[in-house]
């Protein structure tokens, strides 16, 4: 039946510059046979909603024995020569998210 792999697709959403991360659950027997069905459903999707499948698509092998709670379901390592506090606003902390901060 395959393995667990969690796949991430980008999608822009219409003329506006407003791009969605989604990460989803494939069970496949390689990382490259859980894109193709991720990006099928990407596809699907986005069609007829305005936005638009931007045709990346990254691939993370789930390594725990069964999901659950807890379960790492996506991860991406990436090298920079950024400072921790540049790297967080560079890339993930740029004020334009839509988030919603908790307290504390």
């Amino acid at each position: 039946m395959g393995e667990w792999y969690g796949v991430r697709c980008l999608f822009r959403w219409g003329a506006r510059n407003t791009y969605e991360e989604r990460i989803t659950l494939w069970r496949a027997d390689s990382a490259e046979a859980a894109i193709l069905l991720a990006e099928r459903e990407a596809a699907e999707y986005a069609d007829g909603q305005g936005f638009e499948y931007l045709h990346l698509a990254q691939s993370f092998k789930i390594f725990d024995a069964a999901i659950g709670q807890g379960t790492e379901v996506f991860s991406l390592l990436r090298d920079s020569d950024l400072d921790p506090d540049a790297y967080l606003t560079a890339l993930f902390d740029t004020g334009s998210e839509r988030q919603r901060k908790l307290d504390g």
